[in-house]
């Protein structure tokens, strides 16, 4: 589990093709320490596990699912990601559940220099809009931020400078893609209530067979 909030900005000093998919050494320092192998990593908003690392660097792998649904596919030596270690039990909760489980990537519409902050437009896949909603909080390649419009499908967000400087934000450019997690609670919810979107609700014939009342639809 983590928390959205980015602890540093890595670099990826090689990638690797395996069989399985692809192996990316990057270099940090923060999430360097007290690390081991095994280790929970998200890496621009995708869970990793640490299969090897140094004083400098380290290892992760991601399978071939991992690579087609997220932007890491299109990851080259060079590239900085957002990094956070996995949420210690006595830690803080500064952001909200981020799972580091991407389910679908973004486009950047717009990018604003809206003084003192920013604000970043998104077209979202329409399987996600469901679970967005304004003031709701969303991940964006493992970043925590809140809703701040939804309209179509496009959502904005308002970026505070601090948030634009210490994470890749600022790197961005209009349609490049980006890794999007929604709200783990929306989708459980979501889960529970579709059925009912689909169901007849109550009519008349069904509180008559039901027992419920004893006049049947044709002498209402």
């Amino acid at each position: 589990m983590f928390t959205g909030l980015v602890e540093e900005v890595g670099s990826i000093a090689s990638i690797r093709q395996q069989e399985t998919g692809r192996i990316f050494r990057i270099q940090a320092d923060t999430v360097l320490r007290d690390v081991h192998i095994g280790d929970s990593i998200l890496v621009d908003g995708v869970c990793l596990t640490v299969v090897t690392f140094s004083a400098a660097a380290f290892d992760v792998e991601a399978v071939e699912e991992t690579l087609h649904r997220s932007t890491l596919s299109a990851k080259k030596a060079g590239d900085r990601v957002n990094l956070e270690r996995a949420m210690a039990a006595n830690g803080r909760f500064g952001g909200h559940f981020v799972q580091g489980h991407i389910d679908g990537k973004g486009e950047v519409v717009s990018l604003e220099n809206r003084s003192p902050g920013f604000w970043i437009t998104i077209q979202l896949p329409n399987s996600l809009l469901h679970y967005v909603v304004e003031k709701g909080s969303i991940a964006v390649d493992g970043i925590s931020l809140t809703v701040a419009q939804v309209k179509s499908d496009q959502v904005s967000i308002a970026v505070i400078p601090h948030t634009w400087r210490s994470t890749t934000l600022c790197e961005k450019k209009q349609g490049e893609s980006l890794n999007i997690e929604t709200d783990v609670i929306a989708k459980y919810i979501f889960k529970l209530i579709e059925p009912a979107r689909f169901s007849p609700g109550v009519t008349w014939n069904k509180l008559y067979s039901s027992g419920f009342t004893e006049i049947d639809n044709e002498n209402v």
